[in-house]
């Protein structure tokens, strides 16, 4: 008996060991699965589009008349009528009379010059046929040929001579005549008037300045590497000039006339003049918006075209490189034409294509044809998944909880 008690207590206690074991063994919780790690960069990438480009040179200036003029009077006297147009911003057509200067005493000059004039025909009537009764008495008395004295020919030249003064002095009285009156030589806007009703203009004396409203200017200061981008240097290039009109952004359109063929030298800038005809709108068939004598403006002068084109950032060009996504989503460097630089944008006419997916994020270590991804190619976390649900259902038990 003690023998099988001796046998049987040892199995009892390895069994109870075994059974103790696979207890605790099954309880026990197996390792965690451990997700697997994607290192695949992520990066934000934008479509590239191509369309035709205008390139343009943008540039400022102010307004002013082609014409400047300053009257000046030519005779003196007392001004005795002004036209109620003569004021500071009035317009005037050619011709139209601004002021006129007492034409009494050239009106008595230009009588005396006719007067005189008719006393030296009249005298060179007398020698005319003085000459002619010499002629034949010399040619009674003597068959030898006359001299030019004998003939009265001195006389004659000597009165020929005074008729012609005597008409010169009719021509001068005319003109001075006629300068009592002063005249618009052009359409014109009234800049300044220096005289007024009674005043005594002397030879020279300022009596206005008139403004040309025919034909407008606006010098455009101009970089010299920019008018590469310009058809023939900018030659009867079309120009938009913008500004404001009664706080209204305006535009205005202008045609380059010239160029002032050198460079200034405080600026170092060339310059063009762009017109723009009938700045004022006068015309009776024009509605456009006057554009007045001093605004400051901002001019966009149109240039080359370029058939396909497309503006990218500039720091997302490397000595002439861009980096892109294929189509098997990896990185790509295409070299592209550099036409200028306009701002912080760079204009690419070569090396891109329609739909290319440019890479507009940092990449740390980026090597040519390395795999890429997208964020909306990469699937949410299992634990951020877990919490979404869990999230959803809270919203949902919160949403029963007040329906109740």
């Amino acid at each position: 008996m003690t023998r099988k008690k001796q046998i049987i207590i040892p199995i009892v206690i390895l069994i109870a060991g075994v059974l103790i074991f696979f207890a605790f063994s099954s309880m026990k919780k197996p390792p965690e699965e451990k997700e697997e790690i994607d290192n695949t960069p992520i990066v934000a990438v934008e479509a590239i589009s191509l369309a035709p480009m205008t390139l343009d040179v943008n540039s400022y200036g102010v307004v002013k008349p082609k014409y400047e003029t300053e009257l000046v009077a030519q005779v003196s006297g007392q001004i005795v009528e002004l036209s109620e147009t003569f004021v500071r911003g009035g317009f005037v057509k050619e011709g139209q009379l601004l002021a006129r200067i007492d034409p009494n005493d050239y009106e008595a000059a230009l009588i005396e010059a006719e007067a005189t004039m008719a006393s030296a025909r009249a005298s060179l009537e007398t020698e005319r046929a003085q000459g002619q009764v010499a002629k034949q008495e010399w040619q009674q008395i003597t068959d030898s040929s006359p001299t030019e004295l004998s003939l009265r020919k001195p006389q004659l030249a000597q009165e020929i001579a005074r008729v012609k003064s005597a008409q010169a002095s009719i021509l001068r009285a005319k003109r001075n005549l006629e300068r009592t009156e002063i005249r618009a030589p052009y359409d014109a806007m009234i800049d300044s008037r220096n005289v007024g009703l009674g005043s005594f203009v002397g030879t020279g004396s300022m009596v206005g300045k008139l403004l040309g409203t025919a034909i407008a200017e606006v010098r455009l200061p101009v970089a010299d590497n920019q008018l590469q981008f310009l058809i023939d240097q900018g030659e009867n290039a079309t120009v938009n000039l913008t500004g404001t009109y009664s706080g209204l952004t305006t535009v205005w359109d202008a045609k380059i006339a010239r160029g002032e063929g050198v460079i200034d030298s405080t600026s170092r800038m060339s310059y063009l003049v762009a017109e723009i005809y009938d700045p004022y709108a006068l015309g009776k068939e024009n509605s456009k918006t006057p554009l007045r004598f001093g605004s400051y403006v901002k001019a966009k002068v149109l240039g080359i075209e370029i058939a396909q084109a497309a503006s990218v950032p500039r720091y997302l060009v490397n000595n002439g490189l861009v980096a892109l996504m294929d189509n098997e989503s990896r990185l790509h460097y295409s070299a592209v034409t550099i036409v200028r630089q306009d701002g912080q944008n760079i204009i690419i006419s070569k090396g891109l294509a329609d739909g290319d997916k440019l890479i507009v994020s940092a990449l740390d270590y980026p090597v040519d044809g390395m795999k890429l991804a997208l964020i909306s190619d990469k699937k949410p976390k299992k634990n951020e998944q877990e919490e979404g649900e869990s999230n959803e259902s809270q919203v949902a038990q919160n949403d029963s909880g007040s329906g109740e």
